[in-house]
């Protein structure tokens, strides 16, 4: 699996005009699953936007975690996350899991976040066209790829 992970002032998702979800201070979570993904995966990443220490704490380093301040998490998914442009500059998007595999390992990863976190999570909706606004906090963005634990 594969994250980028924005830290936002808020951020919401509307599709076809009407808003389906809505947070605070808290993280975006733009998320795309590959063929070889399991729960473990799910977890591991999970886990560590859990206790990512990307929130400024009273002397402004970031040092503190979503939990520590009371935010809210955005889940979306985003299978472009996976693009190639190796073979031109039309993407590929062959590392992407198929829609029946991809959807339940998404709404495995948006249960496990709830849990691993504690926090409130929305989400956008699997394979619609969603109109994703946020405003960036810092900005901070931060990429993490299951496969290579970083």
């Amino acid at each position: 699996m594969r994250v980028v992970i924005q830290r936002v002032a808020r951020c919401s998702v509307d599709i076809g005009g009407d808003r389906v979800g809505e947070i605070g201070h808290g993280m975006l979570v733009l998320v795309a699953v590959e063929a070889s993904d399991t729960h473990d995966d799910a977890d591991w990443l999970c886990a560590k936007i859990a206790k990512l220490r990307i929130f400024d704490d009273e002397n402004g380093v970031m040092n503190l975690d979503i939990g520590q301040v009371g935010g809210d998490l955005m889940v979306v998914s985003q299978f472009t996350l996976y693009a190639s442009t190796r073979k031109g500059n039309r993407p590929s998007y062959i590392r992407s899991a198929p829609e029946q595999f991809s959807r339940p390992m998404y709404e495995y990863f948006v249960e496990a976040v709830r849990r691993a976190t504690g926090c409130r999570v929305e989400t956008g909706r699997f394979g619609a066209d969603m109109k994703v606004g946020l405003v960036n906090d810092g900005p901070v963005t931060i990429c993490i790829d299951s496969k290579m634990r970083e």
